[in-house]
């Protein structure tokens, strides 16, 4: 079977062949047939193909573009053939495993007729399934193994997205005590997001004037300071670690973000003056390799100057060849046009040869001659009784008659002859 699957010289065709598709259906549909061979595989692999089939006849795992791609088209055709009744085999119907020898056309109609009872269309010829790979390929994989998650019970069902959980890390000291500034931005944020709260501006207008009389007076009474500095000092160490605020990181906040670029820029600006050097000399030693090749590509077209004036020379001959050649094929068509014409009238010709002489050769018709010669014999021979009866009978009336005449006259003469004697 994989000796009959040809792949020869049919490149040629093949990209005639994807043109047309890419102009039929636009500039992607050369690569379809690469996502339906990504989707074919992982449903195989949902079918649990590897355990299944592939080890059951020693067969390699298929890669991602295996049916896309033309590698070997014998080996293609026969790993096609024995999926395509594997997953029909699964999709609950009875298929027999197809043999490396068998015919490749009776394997291929058995295929597309399952594939037709399945209810899927086949809009293409049987012959490009032959390959062994290519987008027909693809589509009857991909048709049978949806049949045979249908027949298994398999239900794509929604995807789960993992939850991203937020490692707790507390920040440095330094970066641990919020500024007044950034505290009131957090309030305030806070108050802004709770929608429930609202200000009443009368409220908030004597809380403001009771502060400022309470500060007024405060700042009346309290003139100087009689507290202790030491005591000071002991009681700020005392309550500093309850003032540290320490919050968590947030991956989405632009300030980590805007860190993290610096961290970058600063580790980007390092390793450039680092590499600048290598990326340098590189360079230099580019340079050279290129002004080498461009002498050594000038010292040879020089050397070989006359050898592509004769390349050149060629090609016109060639180009002429090939334009006398395009002419005498026309000729020949025209010639094996009117050669058809010719055969078809000389086999006409000869089947009216064949027809009369067939009839000339057939003694049918002498037979009948022969029997018509014969009675017209038999016939004669008794017209030629009949006329010798009646001239008998013409001759002895003839005679008779005249024998009466005779009698008569003696009859009349003897009397007179008797009168005259007395």
């Amino acid at each position: 079977m994989a000796e009959e699957v040809g792949s020869g010289g049919g490149g040629e065709q093949r990209g005639d062949e994807a043109a047309a598709v890419v102009a039929e259906r636009g500039p992607g549909a050369a690569y379809h047939m690469f996502v339906l061979m990504e989707d074919v595989l992982e449903k195989l692999k949902l079918l649990t193909y590897e355990e299944e089939a592939l080890r059951r006849h020693n067969m390699r795992p298929l890669s991602r573009h295996y049916f896309a791609l033309p590698t070997n088209p014998g080996e293609q055709f026969f790993m096609f053939c024995t999926l395509a009744a594997w997953l029909i085999t699964k999709a609950g119907r009875h298929f027999e495993q197809p043999q490396e020898y068998d015919d490749p056309n009776a394997i291929i109609s058995k295929i597309l007729s399952e594939l037709r009872s399945f209810g899927r269309p086949v809009d293409f010829p049987p012959s490009k399934l032959k390959a062994g790979y290519g987008e027909q390929a693809c589509y009857v994989l991909d048709c049978l193994a949806e049949e045979a998650l249908k027949y298994t019970g398999f239900s794509w069902k929604r995807p789960v997205y993992p939850t991203e959980e937020l490692e707790e890390e507390e920040i440095t000291e330094d970066d641990a005590e919020l500024t007044l500034n950034k505290l009131e931005e957090e309030v305030a944020e806070e108050e802004s997001d709770n929608e429930e709260n609202f200000i009443d501006l009368n409220v908030l207008k004597a809380q403001t004037y009771k502060s400022d009389i309470s500060y007024s007076v405060k700042q009346e009474e309290i003139l100087e300071s009689t507290t202790d500095a030491a005591e000071w000092n002991l009681e700020v160490e005392r309550v500093l670690p309850q003032l540290k605020v320490t919050v968590r990181t947030d991956n989405k906040d632009w300030r980590i973000h805007v860190d993290q670029m610096h961290q970058h820029k600063d580790g980007i600006e390092s390793a450039l003056k680092e590499t600048r050097g290598y990326l340098d000399k590189l360079h230099n030693e580019i340079s050279r390799t290129l002004e080498k090749i461009n002498s050594r590509e000038k010292y040879i077209n020089n050397q070989l100057e006359h050898l592509v004036q004769e390349y050149r020379s060629a090609q016109a001959l060639l180009s002429e060849a090939r334009e006398k050649y395009q002419e005498g094929s026309g000729g020949v068509t025209e010639r094996i046009k009117v050669l058809s014409e010719i055969t078809e009238e000389l086999e006409r010709v000869k089947q009216e040869m064949e027809e009369k002489g067939s009839s000339m050769t057939d003694g049918a018709p002498l037979v009948k001659i022969k029997q018509a010669l014969t009675k017209l014999k038999q016939e004669t021979v008794q017209l030629d009784i009949r006329i010798g009866v009646m001239e008998h009978t013409l001759l002895q009336s003839k005679l008779k008659e005249k024998s009466n005449m005779t009698r008569d006259m003696h009859a009349t003469v003897i009397p007179e002859t008797t009168v005259g004697a007395y």
